[in-house]
Protein backbone atom coordinates (compact mmCIF):
# COMPACT_ATOMS: atom_id res chain seq x y z
CA UNK A 1 0.00 0.00 0.00
CA UNK A 2 1.72 3.40 -1.41
CA UNK A 3 1.10 6.36 1.30
CA UNK A 4 3.31 9.40 0.37
CA UNK A 5 3.81 11.82 2.70
CA UNK A 6 3.45 15.35 1.12
CA UNK A 7 6.64 17.25 1.62
CA UNK A 8 7.27 20.38 4.30
CA UNK A 9 6.57 22.71 0.88
CA UNK A 10 3.49 21.24 -0.37
CA UNK A 11 1.87 21.46 3.11
CA UNK A 12 2.80 24.93 3.59
CA UNK A 13 1.05 25.37 0.46
CA UNK A 14 -1.88 23.13 0.89
CA UNK A 15 -2.36 25.06 4.42
CA UNK A 16 -2.17 28.11 2.76
CA UNK A 17 -4.77 27.40 -0.08
CA UNK A 18 -7.00 26.08 2.49
CA UNK A 19 -6.99 29.64 5.15
CA UNK A 20 -7.45 31.53 1.90
CA UNK A 21 -10.70 29.01 1.14
CA UNK A 22 -11.93 29.27 4.78
CA UNK A 23 -11.57 33.52 4.46
CA UNK A 24 -13.51 33.43 0.89
CA UNK A 25 -16.37 30.67 1.88
CA UNK A 26 -16.39 33.32 5.04
CA UNK A 27 -16.72 36.10 2.91
CA UNK A 28 -19.65 34.35 0.63
CA UNK A 29 -21.55 33.70 3.91
CA UNK A 30 -21.43 36.88 5.05
CA UNK A 31 -22.53 37.89 1.41
CA UNK A 32 -25.18 35.53 1.46
CA UNK A 33 -27.18 36.35 4.86
CA UNK A 34 -26.46 40.31 4.32
CA UNK A 35 -25.87 41.70 1.08
CA UNK A 36 -27.97 39.48 -1.25
CA UNK A 37 -30.15 41.43 -3.34
CA UNK A 38 -30.74 45.07 -2.63
CA UNK A 39 -32.00 48.40 -1.57
CA UNK A 40 -33.25 51.63 -3.35
CA UNK A 41 -34.97 54.59 -2.74
CA UNK A 42 -39.05 55.39 -4.15
CA UNK A 43 -40.76 58.15 -4.15
CA UNK A 44 -44.85 57.87 -3.18
CA UNK A 45 -47.14 60.26 -2.12
CA UNK A 46 -44.48 62.89 -1.89
CA UNK A 47 -42.18 61.03 0.22
CA UNK A 48 -39.00 58.91 0.41
CA UNK A 49 -39.06 55.02 0.86
CA UNK A 50 -36.05 52.47 1.47
CA UNK A 51 -36.93 49.36 -0.24
CA UNK A 52 -35.10 45.81 0.06
CA UNK A 53 -35.07 43.57 -3.04
CA UNK A 54 -34.07 40.14 -2.72
CA UNK A 55 -35.07 37.76 -5.35
CA UNK A 56 -38.79 38.25 -6.66
CA UNK A 57 -39.66 40.20 -3.34
CA UNK A 58 -39.49 43.42 -2.56
CA UNK A 59 -40.35 45.24 0.69
CA UNK A 60 -40.48 48.53 2.40
CA UNK A 61 -38.25 49.42 5.62
CA UNK A 62 -39.85 52.33 5.93
CA UNK A 63 -40.03 56.47 4.92
CA UNK A 64 -36.72 58.17 4.81
CA UNK A 65 -35.12 58.77 8.39
CA UNK A 66 -31.87 58.61 10.16
CA UNK A 67 -32.64 55.23 11.19
CA UNK A 68 -33.28 54.35 7.12
CA UNK A 69 -30.40 56.50 5.76
CA UNK A 70 -28.13 54.82 8.41
CA UNK A 71 -29.43 51.36 7.43
CA UNK A 72 -28.61 52.60 3.41
CA UNK A 73 -25.19 53.44 4.00
CA UNK A 74 -24.61 50.06 6.32
CA UNK A 75 -25.55 48.20 3.00
CA UNK A 76 -24.12 49.61 0.57
CA UNK A 77 -20.64 50.47 2.42
CA UNK A 78 -20.76 46.68 4.25
CA UNK A 79 -21.67 45.51 0.52
CA UNK A 80 -19.07 47.25 -1.32
CA UNK A 81 -16.10 45.63 1.56
CA UNK A 82 -17.72 42.07 1.08
CA UNK A 83 -17.07 42.59 -2.59
CA UNK A 84 -13.97 44.04 -2.22
CA UNK A 85 -12.90 41.41 0.32
CA UNK A 86 -13.97 38.21 -2.23
CA UNK A 87 -12.62 39.72 -5.00
CA UNK A 88 -8.92 39.92 -2.91
CA UNK A 89 -9.26 36.39 -1.83
CA UNK A 90 -10.69 35.15 -5.52
CA UNK A 91 -7.36 36.71 -6.92
CA UNK A 92 -5.08 34.47 -4.43
CA UNK A 93 -6.97 31.78 -5.06
CA UNK A 94 -6.29 32.23 -8.25
CA UNK A 95 -2.20 32.65 -7.75
CA UNK A 96 -2.21 29.65 -5.29
CA UNK A 97 -4.08 27.26 -8.10
CA UNK A 98 -1.27 27.69 -10.69
CA UNK A 99 1.54 26.85 -7.35
CA UNK A 100 -0.63 23.81 -6.38
CA UNK A 101 -1.06 22.60 -10.28
CA UNK A 102 2.90 23.15 -10.41
CA UNK A 103 3.03 21.20 -7.01
CA UNK A 104 1.18 18.52 -7.26
CA UNK A 105 -1.27 19.03 -4.86
CA UNK A 106 -4.31 18.89 -7.71
CA UNK A 107 -6.09 15.88 -6.97
CA UNK A 108 -9.78 15.82 -6.89
CA UNK A 109 -11.47 15.24 -10.80
CA UNK A 110 -12.21 19.09 -12.07
CA UNK A 111 -15.64 17.89 -12.75
CA UNK A 112 -16.36 16.37 -9.30
CA UNK A 113 -15.03 18.99 -7.59
CA UNK A 114 -17.37 21.54 -9.28
CA UNK A 115 -20.33 19.36 -9.42
CA UNK A 116 -20.00 19.61 -4.90
CA UNK A 117 -19.29 23.30 -4.89
CA UNK A 118 -23.03 23.56 -6.83
CA UNK A 119 -24.27 21.43 -4.12
CA UNK A 120 -22.65 23.61 -1.62
CA UNK A 121 -24.47 26.35 -2.80
CA UNK A 122 -27.88 24.76 -2.43
CA UNK A 123 -26.74 23.83 0.94
CA UNK A 124 -27.50 20.03 0.36
CA UNK A 125 -24.35 19.35 0.95
CA UNK A 126 -23.06 18.24 4.46
CA UNK A 127 -27.24 18.28 5.24
CA UNK A 128 -28.54 15.88 2.83
CA UNK A 129 -25.81 14.97 0.24
CA UNK A 130 -22.16 13.25 1.73
CA UNK A 131 -19.84 11.86 -0.76
CA UNK A 132 -18.86 7.94 -0.42
CA UNK A 133 -17.04 5.82 -2.23
CA UNK A 134 -13.97 6.57 -4.05
CA UNK A 135 -13.80 9.97 -3.73
CA UNK A 136 -13.95 10.13 -0.24
CA UNK A 137 -10.57 9.45 -0.18
CA UNK A 138 -9.49 12.24 -1.45
CA UNK A 139 -10.92 14.10 2.10
CA UNK A 140 -9.13 11.22 3.91
CA UNK A 141 -5.76 12.60 2.18
CA UNK A 142 -6.30 15.38 2.92
CA UNK A 143 -6.66 15.24 6.42
CA UNK A 144 -3.67 13.08 6.49
CA UNK A 145 -1.38 15.21 4.38
CA UNK A 146 -0.51 12.56 2.31
CA UNK A 147 -0.95 10.88 -1.10
CA UNK A 148 -2.64 7.77 -1.94
CA UNK A 149 -1.09 5.71 -5.20
CA UNK A 150 -2.95 6.63 -8.46
CA UNK A 151 -4.48 3.95 -9.35
CA UNK A 152 -6.49 3.49 -5.92
CA UNK A 153 -7.86 6.97 -6.38
CA UNK A 154 -8.94 7.08 -10.51
CA UNK A 155 -12.54 7.16 -10.75
CA UNK A 156 -15.13 8.47 -13.73
CA UNK A 157 -17.83 8.40 -11.28
CA UNK A 158 -19.01 9.84 -7.70
CA UNK A 159 -21.41 8.87 -5.66
CA UNK A 160 -23.51 11.07 -3.47
CA UNK A 161 -25.33 9.29 0.01
CA UNK A 162 -28.80 11.10 0.27
CA UNK A 163 -29.58 11.17 3.76
CA UNK A 164 -33.38 11.25 3.29
CA UNK A 165 -33.83 11.45 7.53
CA UNK A 166 -32.65 15.17 7.21
CA UNK A 167 -35.34 17.75 6.86
CA UNK A 168 -34.43 20.06 3.79
CA UNK A 169 -34.34 23.56 5.43
CA UNK A 170 -36.21 26.93 3.86
CA UNK A 171 -33.49 27.68 2.16
CA UNK A 172 -32.46 24.75 0.52
CA UNK A 173 -35.84 24.40 -0.98
CA UNK A 174 -36.30 27.80 -2.48
CA UNK A 175 -32.98 26.78 -4.07
CA UNK A 176 -33.15 23.21 -4.80
CA UNK A 177 -37.26 22.97 -6.28
CA UNK A 178 -37.32 24.62 -9.16
CA UNK A 179 -34.84 22.59 -11.42
CA UNK A 180 -33.64 19.89 -8.71
CA UNK A 181 -30.28 17.71 -8.20
CA UNK A 182 -30.52 16.91 -11.71
CA UNK A 183 -31.08 20.79 -12.65
CA UNK A 184 -27.43 21.22 -9.84
CA UNK A 185 -25.65 19.25 -12.31
CA UNK A 186 -26.36 20.98 -15.65
CA UNK A 187 -25.08 24.19 -13.78
CA UNK A 188 -22.00 22.24 -14.19
CA UNK A 189 -22.24 20.60 -17.36
CA UNK A 190 -25.30 21.14 -20.15
CA UNK A 191 -25.30 17.66 -21.26
CA UNK A 192 -25.85 16.10 -18.01
CA UNK A 193 -29.36 13.77 -18.10
CA UNK A 194 -30.75 10.30 -16.24
CA UNK A 195 -30.29 7.53 -17.74
CA UNK A 196 -33.99 7.22 -17.88
CA UNK A 197 -36.75 8.65 -15.91
CA UNK A 198 -36.26 8.92 -12.31
CA UNK A 199 -33.32 7.21 -12.70
CA UNK A 200 -30.62 7.24 -9.89
CA UNK A 201 -27.57 7.74 -12.05
CA UNK A 202 -27.05 10.60 -14.53
CA UNK A 203 -24.28 11.28 -17.11
CA UNK A 204 -22.95 13.94 -19.44
CA UNK A 205 -21.81 13.74 -22.60
CA UNK A 206 -17.84 12.25 -21.90
CA UNK A 207 -19.35 9.61 -20.22
CA UNK A 208 -19.05 10.83 -16.75
CA UNK A 209 -21.56 9.34 -13.91
CA UNK A 210 -23.08 10.53 -10.89
CA UNK A 211 -25.26 8.11 -8.81
CA UNK A 212 -27.10 9.21 -6.08
CA UNK A 213 -27.51 6.39 -3.33
CA UNK A 214 -30.00 5.85 -0.35
CA UNK A 215 -29.96 2.45 2.44
CA UNK A 216 -31.73 -0.56 1.81
CA UNK A 217 -34.98 -0.75 4.13
CA UNK A 218 -35.37 -3.36 6.38
CA UNK A 219 -39.10 -3.91 4.79
CA UNK A 220 -39.37 -2.90 1.34
CA UNK A 221 -43.13 -2.52 1.40
CA UNK A 222 -42.71 -0.20 4.64
CA UNK A 223 -40.64 1.92 3.21
CA UNK A 224 -41.55 5.58 3.15
CA UNK A 225 -38.12 7.62 3.32
CA UNK A 226 -38.17 10.33 0.64
CA UNK A 227 -36.15 8.56 -2.67
CA UNK A 228 -35.33 11.89 -3.85
CA UNK A 229 -34.89 15.90 -3.13
CA UNK A 230 -37.59 16.99 -5.31
CA UNK A 231 -40.54 15.62 -7.45
CA UNK A 232 -39.55 16.72 -10.77
CA UNK A 233 -40.21 14.63 -13.09
CA UNK A 234 -36.47 14.36 -14.25
CA UNK A 235 -34.58 14.52 -10.93
CA UNK A 236 -32.67 12.02 -9.59
CA UNK A 237 -33.87 9.27 -7.56
CA UNK A 238 -31.85 7.55 -4.75
CA UNK A 239 -30.97 3.68 -5.52
CA UNK A 240 -31.78 1.68 -2.28
CA UNK A 241 -28.24 -0.22 -1.75
CA UNK A 242 -27.65 -2.77 1.37
CA UNK A 243 -24.75 -2.25 3.75
CA UNK A 244 -25.32 1.68 3.28
CA UNK A 245 -27.55 2.02 6.56
CA UNK A 246 -23.85 1.69 8.26
CA UNK A 247 -22.62 5.21 6.54
CA UNK A 248 -25.78 6.85 7.07
CA UNK A 249 -25.48 6.63 10.74
CA UNK A 250 -21.75 6.90 11.16
CA UNK A 251 -19.73 10.07 12.14
CA UNK A 252 -19.63 12.33 9.55
CA UNK A 253 -15.91 14.45 8.47
CA UNK A 254 -15.21 16.70 6.02
CA UNK A 255 -12.30 17.97 3.95
CA UNK A 256 -10.49 20.64 1.95
CA UNK A 257 -8.93 19.17 -0.76
CA UNK A 258 -7.22 20.37 -3.95
CA UNK A 259 -8.75 19.93 -7.47
CA UNK A 260 -6.93 19.11 -10.96
CA UNK A 261 -6.83 22.74 -11.52
CA UNK A 262 -5.31 23.71 -7.93
CA UNK A 263 -9.01 25.04 -6.65
CA UNK A 264 -9.61 23.96 -3.07
CA UNK A 265 -13.53 22.27 -2.41
CA UNK A 266 -15.06 20.71 0.44
CA UNK A 267 -15.66 17.21 0.78
CA UNK A 268 -18.16 15.85 3.33
CA UNK A 269 -17.68 12.69 3.83
CA UNK A 270 -17.84 9.53 6.31
CA UNK A 271 -15.21 8.71 9.56
CA UNK A 272 -12.15 6.97 7.21
CA UNK A 273 -12.69 3.86 10.09
CA UNK A 274 -16.30 2.87 8.83
CA UNK A 275 -15.45 3.85 5.21
CA UNK A 276 -13.06 0.83 5.66
CA UNK A 277 -15.31 -1.30 7.26
CA UNK A 278 -17.62 -0.98 4.42
CA UNK A 279 -15.05 -1.52 2.14
CA UNK A 280 -13.95 -4.83 3.26
CA UNK A 281 -17.57 -6.07 3.77
CA UNK A 282 -18.05 -5.41 -0.08
CA UNK A 283 -14.86 -7.01 -0.82
CA UNK A 284 -16.32 -10.01 0.57
CA UNK A 285 -19.70 -10.50 -0.97
CA UNK A 286 -20.18 -13.33 -3.38
CA UNK A 287 -21.98 -10.93 -5.84
CA UNK A 288 -18.69 -8.93 -6.10
CA UNK A 289 -16.66 -8.77 -9.13
CA UNK A 290 -13.20 -9.73 -8.52
CA UNK A 291 -11.52 -6.94 -10.04
CA UNK A 292 -13.98 -4.39 -7.99
CA UNK A 293 -13.63 -6.57 -4.55
CA UNK A 294 -9.72 -6.84 -4.87
CA UNK A 295 -10.11 -2.31 -5.55
CA UNK A 296 -12.80 -2.44 -2.18
CA UNK A 297 -10.32 -4.73 -0.30
CA UNK A 298 -6.80 -1.79 -1.34
CA UNK A 299 -8.82 1.16 -0.97
CA UNK A 300 -10.42 -0.46 2.50
CA UNK A 301 -6.35 -0.70 3.71
CA UNK A 302 -5.66 2.72 2.19
CA UNK A 303 -8.14 4.42 4.39
CA UNK A 304 -7.83 2.33 7.98
CA UNK A 305 -4.38 3.08 7.51
CA UNK A 306 -4.83 6.43 7.23
CA UNK A 307 -6.95 6.44 10.27
CA UNK A 308 -4.25 4.59 12.34
CA UNK A 309 -1.49 6.34 11.75
CA UNK A 310 -1.90 9.61 11.00
CA UNK A 311 -5.17 10.66 12.73
CA UNK A 312 -4.74 8.41 15.58
CA UNK A 313 -7.91 6.67 15.40
CA UNK A 314 -8.49 3.51 17.06
CA UNK A 315 -9.05 0.29 15.26
CA UNK A 316 -9.25 -2.19 17.71
CA UNK A 317 -11.31 -4.56 19.23
CA UNK A 318 -12.93 -1.94 21.52
CA UNK A 319 -13.97 0.20 19.09
CA UNK A 320 -15.10 -2.70 16.81
CA UNK A 321 -17.54 -4.35 19.41
CA UNK A 322 -20.43 -2.57 18.66
CA UNK A 323 -20.36 -3.26 15.05
CA UNK A 324 -22.65 -6.30 13.47
CA UNK A 325 -20.74 -9.58 13.12
CA UNK A 326 -19.91 -8.87 9.12
CA UNK A 327 -18.48 -5.84 9.82
CA UNK A 328 -16.06 -7.60 12.25
CA UNK A 329 -15.15 -10.74 10.13
CA UNK A 330 -14.51 -8.68 7.64
CA UNK A 331 -12.11 -6.08 9.65
CA UNK A 332 -10.34 -9.22 11.04
CA UNK A 333 -9.76 -11.08 7.77
CA UNK A 334 -9.01 -7.47 5.42
CA UNK A 335 -7.52 -4.58 7.81
CA UNK A 336 -4.91 -4.73 10.00
CA UNK A 337 -6.07 -3.72 13.48
CA UNK A 338 -4.47 -3.21 16.79
CA UNK A 339 -6.04 -5.99 18.77
CA UNK A 340 -8.04 -7.96 16.40
CA UNK A 341 -11.20 -9.38 18.28
CA UNK A 342 -11.77 -12.80 19.66
CA UNK A 343 -14.90 -14.78 18.47
CA UNK A 344 -18.08 -12.96 19.09
CA UNK A 345 -21.24 -15.03 20.37
CA UNK A 346 -22.43 -14.88 16.95
CA UNK A 347 -19.16 -16.41 14.92
CA UNK A 348 -18.95 -20.42 13.91
CA UNK A 349 -17.22 -22.26 15.96
CA UNK A 350 -16.21 -25.07 13.72
CA UNK A 351 -14.58 -24.97 10.66
CA UNK A 352 -16.73 -24.17 6.95
CA UNK A 353 -15.99 -27.71 6.37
Amino acid sequence: MTLRNLTGEQRRQFIDTQQVYEAWLGAEDERQRRFVGSMRWVERNGADYLLRKIRQAETSLGPRSERTENAFAAFSEGRQRNKDLQAGLSDRLDSLAKVNVAMALGRVPTIAARILRRCAETNLLGRQLFVVGTNALFAYEALAGVQISSDLVATGDIDLLLDSRRRISFVTEEKITQSGLIGVLRKVDKSFKPLQPRAFRATNRDGYLVDLIRPQARNVLKDKAPTSITSIADDLEGAPMDGLQWLINAPKTDATAIDERGYPVKIPTIDPRIFALHKAWLAQRPDRSAVKATRDREQSIAAALIAKQYLNLPLDSEYLGGFPAPLREAAVSTLPLDNPPGPSEDSPTEPNW
